[in-house]
């Protein structure tokens, strides 16, 4: 009981000096500067790293109207440009001409054996 009362009046000694409170202030302050709050640090870097992921995105979607409006450019230029996007794109052809797409995708022989498609 006695080691109680020394330490309780140690520990009221040491709140009573000045400099105590000083050091829990800023203590204080601190925490608050750094984790609570809209306009904390983690926050801030938070929407720095949004910045920098939106800075790509934008940089993308720049890279992609430029060849896009670069692609109008040549279509409006250039109608033989649009006939060979539409005969490569959509498969269009004259009358008098046949299509023959060719598929770069991998087959195994086993399926290509088995494969009942012919061209009778």
């Amino acid at each position: 009981m006695k080691i109680l009362r020394n330490v309780t009046a140690a520990v009221l000694r040491v709140c009573a000096l000045p400099v105590v409170k000083y050091i829990a202030i800023v203590v204080t302050g601190i925490v608050l500067v750094v984790f609570v709050g809209e306009n904390s640090l983690l926050a801030h870097l938070r929407y720095t790293n949004h910045i920098g992921e939106l800075s790509d995105e934008i940089d993308e979607y720049t890279a992609r109207y430029e060849n896009d409006m670069r692609q109008i450019r040549e279509l409006n230029r250039n109608p033989k440009a649009m006939e060979r996007i539409a005969r490569e794109r959509y498969f269009m052809k004259h009358d008098d001409e046949d299509i023959f797409v060719l598929s770069d995708d991998p087959r195994d022989p086993h399926s290509i054996v088995n494969d009942h498609e012919t061209a009778e």
